[in-house]
């Protein structure tokens, strides 16, 4: 939001207070409290009929540092709050004549004594400031607004704010959180997050779940600018010793992804939206892809599966399902698991729309009626998830539905929610706009992990604001059936997991309309090399020999990859929920020293060994950056020199698909599910050891428990590979080794990928001399 009208003026009507004179400073044990005068006070007569700012720094974790700032603190607005990990830190203060130090952790706010002032530096190195017009108490002609500005270094980059479809960064952006339902080709967002991520290795998070707007260097280039409605405004600067631990810091203040069952990284399909099925219609796919050979983990029944205009009844419709509990049983003799869509509106057709109304389970408007509208659903109300009993209510609904068989929900919408309502706590309506999705989500969540405990609960869920990645897996929305689409709806993944979400997914061909042949065989790469796989679409099915012949084919292919990955995904799967750190992750928070990763948005890093780059292009061409380093190709087994773009074209069955130097990549032997004894039968791959350091990987079991270390070692040519935990049958493959020598502890066989090692039963370590290679090879 915009209040200057160039660099010197303002728009018309709008005044600032702001911060200008420190007239008083209080240190007590977890806080220092500064009061700030809006001009510098040179007599006593100027303290008079003007405002006072109150700024009160504290540290709800170590290397956080909070600054809540107050005009009038009497405001009555009920603010539902995130819900902030706040450990109510000590503060170490040092104070000297010109300024006053305030550190937590290894952060440290520098406050100028005299002109109100603020700088934060990590352990010595500066993070950012206040700007020259900083921290101010605005009113305009459309409201009263708190708003800060940070500055920004030349070069700086700023990241995240959600899953957002725009340009990956955000600078020259003005963006306003307020949840939408927008698709995936606006400026408008489902998931709203106000949480950005800065190339200089620090975050900040304005705790508000109000419309937080956004001037990204765009009113003052040389600064970030965010404003909230009201009187106060509380944020937080983040710190870390890069963009990574900024990421940990934030999601250990916002809460961690919870691990979601290794099942759910198979490949789910669904009923597409607003197809004719039933069960015969459901085995045919289920029945078709198992005579095509096609892993297939999930079946989703989408809204359909109730009757029409009665969204949400949560019955099966009785004239296309006549043996509910007899199908679902049916279906998980496949192998499969059982997802069905909900979301939080009861129609006025629906059964329960009677019984939520007379007990008060639906928002109201201000004079006491049901809040409702025609628009998705006729007469449509939503459910008040701030009353306990309203979500006693919607869950027992769910929980007859689990009882049947449903493993998992697909949350849709939550965004369209109104601001001219009463909530049953009191809350202000234009705070839990944003807010909404978090109760709805926690809710459902809540019910399957009660059902199926911990690392056994999924949703999919499409909204969400800050917080909201403790309950995945979030999807990106709706998508269209062409190439841009699929590049915009990377660019929201990568933005939103760099917003402290782990877990991403998308409509592999798009929502809209239906893909050519093409496309669907490139999204096809893509999905099955994102964390969460789904089919999905609106009018038409998706299953790929609707498509063409070759289509199954690469369906088979990728399926199949991605379940030899599984001891790999899940470790990273496991990392994220540890850490915070995303699974698919922006290169730049992979290699935030190389300036090139600082713009990429058309790749990514799937957990931190794996480099994958979709073909957006129908000739099969791709463009693509690798870092410096000898990669590989995982299919080809090419190895390629890095620190520079590439080009090349691809077959369906192929795309960029590099493994990073120094790695041990995991491969399981099973290519038919997602879900199974990663031990048995575990090859690990090693690329391109360097010798500078010891490398490492670690395989988990589904509960996240340790399985499986692995830690390989290089001097000059001589290689040490130990482990240590449970293994059945394992083996090592040097990549593009043609031969070792003194080999200990294993047999050898030569291969078109490397050297394959069978390791002795009885050993815990194996040892080996490389051969020279010739120079056509990788060292």
């Amino acid at each position: 939001m915009k209040f200057t009208d160039g660099y010197w003026l303002n728009k018309p009507g709008v005044q600032f207070c702001r911060a200008v004179q420190v007239r008083d400073v209080q240190v007590e044990k977890g806080r220092v409290t500064v009061y700030a005068a809006d001009l510098e006070v040179t007599d006593r007569g100027q303290t008079l009929n003007r405002p006072l700012l109150t700024v009160r720094f504290s540290s709800p974790r170590p290397d956080v540092l909070r600054v809540e700032a107050v005009h009038f603190a009497g405001t009555a607005r009920k603010e539902p709050r995130f819900g902030v990990q706040d450990e109510h830190c000590e503060l170490e203060t040092e104070q000297t004549e010109d300024e006053i130090r305030i550190t937590s952790g290894k952060l440290t706010a520098v406050l100028s004594r005299s002109r109100f002032r603020v700088r934060y530096f990590f352990d010595g190195r500066l993070l950012t400031a206040t700007a020259d017009r900083p921290l101010a108490y605005v009113t305009a002609p459309w409201g009263e607004f708190m708003l800060e500005q940070l500055g920004l270094d030349i070069g700086e980059k700023l990241y995240g704010l959600g899953e957002r479809f725009t340009p990956f960064v955000k600078n020259g952006q003005t963006v306003d959180l307020w949840n939408a339902d927008g698709g995936t080709s606006s400026d408008l967002a489902y998931k709203n997050v106000p949480f950005y991520l800065s190339n200089r290795g620090y975050g900040v998070f304005v705790n508000s779940t109000d419309r937080v707007s956004y001037e990204i260097a765009s009113e003052t280039v040389s600064c970030v600018q965010f404003s909230v409605p009201g009187q106060r405004l509380e944020y937080m600067v983040v710190g870390g010793e890069n963009m990574k631990g900024a990421l940990q810091n934030y999601t250990a203040l916002t809460g961690r992804p919870a691990l979601p069952p290794a099942w759910s990284f198979g490949l789910w399909l669904t009923t597409s939206f607003t197809t004719q099925y039933d069960e015969k219609t459901v085995n045919s796919f289920v029945d078709g892809m198992a005579e095509r050979n096609i892993p297939l983990r999930v079946f989703h029944f989408d809204c359909f599966w109730m009757k029409e205009y009665e969204w949400c009844n949560f019955e099966w419709d009785p004239e296309v399902f006549s043996d509910v509990r007899g199908m679902l049983a049916r279906l998980k003799r496949k192998g499969l698991n059982i997802c069905v869509w909900i979301n939080p509106y009861i129609a006025q057709k629906s059964a329960l729309f009677e019984e939520g109304m007379r007990n008060g389970y639906f928002l109201k408007r201000p004079n006491g009626d049901v809040w409702q509208w025609d628009l998705w659903q006729a007469g449509m109300a939503i459910v008040d998830f701030t009353n306990p009993a309203a979500c006693d209510w919607y869950c027992g609904k769910l929980q007859k539905l689990i009882d049947l068989g449903v493993d998992s929900f697909k949350t849709d919408f939550g965004e369209r929610i109104p601001t001219d309502v009463l909530y049953f706590d009191g809350s202000d309506p234009a705070m839990m706009h944003n807010y909404y999705t978090q109760l709805y989500n926690r809710t459902v969540f809540g019910l399957l992990r009660k059902n199926f405990g911990e690392n056994n609960a999924v949703l999919f869920a499409r909204s969400a604001t800050a917080g909201g990645q403790q309950y995945p897996v979030h999807w990106g929305g709706d998508c269209a059936a062409k190439y841009s689409s699929m590049a915009e709806s990377l660019r929201g993944g990568l933005s939103l997991c760099l917003s402290g979400f782990g877990f991403w997914s998308h409509d592999i061909s798009g929502f809209e309309s239906t893909a050519t042949p093409d496309l669907y065989k490139r999204w096809t790469a893509f999905g099955l090399l994102s964390t969460h796989s789904r089919l999905h679409g609106s009018g038409s099915y998706r299953v790929p020999w609707l498509f063409d012949s070759e289509a199954v084919d690469v369906l088979r292919f990728f399926t199949e990859l991605k379940c030899r990955l599984m001891p790999y995904l899940y470790s990273m799967a496991c990392a994220t929920h540890e850490t915070g750190l995303p699974c698919m992750r922006a290169m730049v928070l992979e290699f935030p020293d190389d300036r090139t990763c600082e713009v990429l948005d058309q790749q990514y890093m799937l957990g931190d060994s794996l480099l994958v780059a979709p073909v957006f292009r129908e000739d099969g061409t791709a463009e693509y950056y690798l870092p410096k380093g000898k990669w590989t190709h995982l299919l080809s087994n090419e190895v390629v020199d890095g620190g520079t773009w590439l080009k090349g074209r691809y077959d369906y069955f192929s795309l960029p698909l590099f493994v990073r130097p120094n790695t041990i990549l995991a491969l399981g032997k099973n290519d038919q599910k997602p879900d199974y004894d990663y031990s048995d039968g575990l090859t690990l791959h090693l690329f391109e050891l360097s010798g500078t350091e010891p490398v490492c990987t670690e395989i988990v079991n589904q509960d996240g428990s340790p399985l499986l270390r692995a830690e390989a070692e290089r001097i000059g040519n001589q290689v040490t590979l130990r482990w240590k935990g449970k293994t059945t049958n394992l083996r090592v493959l040097l990549r593009n080794v043609p031969k070792v020598s003194d080999l200990s502890g294993a047999t050898e066989e030569t291969t078109n990928l490397g050297t394959l090692l069978t390791v002795d039963p009885s050993c815990s370590h194996l040892t080996f001399t490389l051969e020279k290679r010739s120079s056509s090879a990788a060292d």
